[in-house]
């Protein structure tokens, strides 16, 4: 669709000889439909003119003068003239001009813009896989973009800075961005996107290629309990992460095979000692490859004897008594401390009731228990 904007200007007087012809700039995609309009307010029977930027008449009011079956007449009155021109291409951007036949002729220009939109981008320079520790560099390429797109790069949803070179195509751009890395395992599975920004596009254009590296095996021996014990069910899983995945996992015991193959059953990745005993105390060793490389893993098997684990029960009984003793020593303390101060407390009511113990009635007594308290004041008051 093309975007207008107006070009001319009106003047405020009356007559075709005091006023100039108004028109708009046109922007158009490449390929689309563009309306080219020339109008006055007041005419009197003057004829309005259209031309192109190699100053071609293409309309002299309703009569075509360019043979070109891209351009189509719309409207033409005293008032207006205007044209459409169909598939417009990037050689139809330029000056416009439309003319007023007074005396002396006037004119405004028009501009066209047309934008090219970029083509779909290709990502190259993918090696299907690369190898882990290889250097490649990724292109992506963008074609016919007037003005210049954009390129952004995403590695999954972050976007990471790429380098990027223009060049110009006669009055559009091939524009090119690249991004160069050293892969390494953690690239495996990661998606690549370059997206193309342009004024000409609603929504940018996307294209993504996942990278694949391969690299040599990494490997983990899991066990299935702790503390293994005479008599149990053990079970060691070799856990391999390399791309490719490798097929065939060999377990070996103390650099040899494993010594007895009724009870070590190996599955897959799997090795199960279905009945544990002190024989099977060693160095166990998984090995696993692919065509990038050889890894191992080890792991020391010791089984404990169930009966001197159950040994080790004195130790809970002697925590147990150490909490005894502190908490017995605890309530002895308290009690010891209770004791205390109810002692302390009947000392202070004694020396309250002195004096009251040889009166021969309750009134003396009470009147003698005063007369202390007072005595013990007076006291207090002449040391101080």
């Amino acid at each position: 669709m093309a975007q207008s904007q107006v070009a001319g200007t009106k003047s405020k007087a009356k007559g075709g000889q005091g006023q100039f012809p108004i028109t708009q700039n046109v922007t158009v995609v490449e390929g689309g439909t563009a309306n080219m309009t020339c109008r006055v307010d007041y005419n009197d029977n003057t004829s309005l003119q259209w031309s192109n930027p190699a100053q071609q008449t293409l309309f002299f009011g309703d009569k075509k003068a360019l043979r070109d079956h891209r351009i189509e007449l719309v409207r033409a009155s005293w008032q207006e003239l205007t044209i459409r021109i169909g598939d417009v291409s990037l050689s139809d951007e330029g000056q416009y001009t439309c003319s007023l036949f007074t005396m002396p002729v006037k004119t405004t220009k028009a501009f066209l813009t047309v934008l090219g939109a970029p083509g779909r981008p290709e990502i190259t320079g993918f090696t299907k896989p690369a190898m882990e520790g290889d250097v490649i560099t990724l292109t992506c390429t963008t074609m016919g973009s007037k003005p210049a797109a954009n390129i952004r790069w995403f590695r999954n949803d972050k976007e990471v800075q790429g380098t990027k070179e223009l060049n110009a195509t006669g009055k559009s751009f091939a524009v090119r961005s690249s991004l160069q890395f050293q892969v390494d395992r953690r690239d495996d599975g990661v998606a690549y996107t370059c997206s193309v920004e342009h004024v000409s596009l609603p929504n940018p254009y996307m294209t993504t290629e996942v990278l694949e590296v391969h690299y040599a095996p990494h490997l983990e021996i899991a066990h299935s309990m702790i503390i293994p014990q005479e008599g149990q069910y053990f079970k060691l899983e070799c856990r391999s992460i390399g791309n490719p995945i490798p097929d065939l996992v060999l377990w070996s015991k103390d650099g040899g095979e494993l010594p007895d193959i009724e009870r070590m059953i190996v599955e897959g990745r799997e090795l199960t000692i279905t009945t544990l005993n002190k024989t099977d105390n060693g160095t166990y060793r998984c090995e696993a490859s692919n065509h990038l490389g050889t890894s191992s893993a080890e792991y020391i098997l010791f089984v404990y004897d169930p009966n001197a684990l159950g040994q080790h029960g004195p130790d809970h009984a002697l925590i147990g008594g150490v909490v005894a003793v502190v908490v017995f020593i605890t309530l002895c303390l308290i009690i010891v401390l209770g004791r205390y101060l109810a002692r302390h407390k009947g000392t202070y009511l004694t020396h309250e009731a002195k004096g009251a113990e040889d009166a021969p009635d309750a009134d003396t007594a009470i009147i003698n228990a005063e007369g202390n308290h007072v005595h013990a004041e007076e006291k207090k008051e002449y040391f101080i």
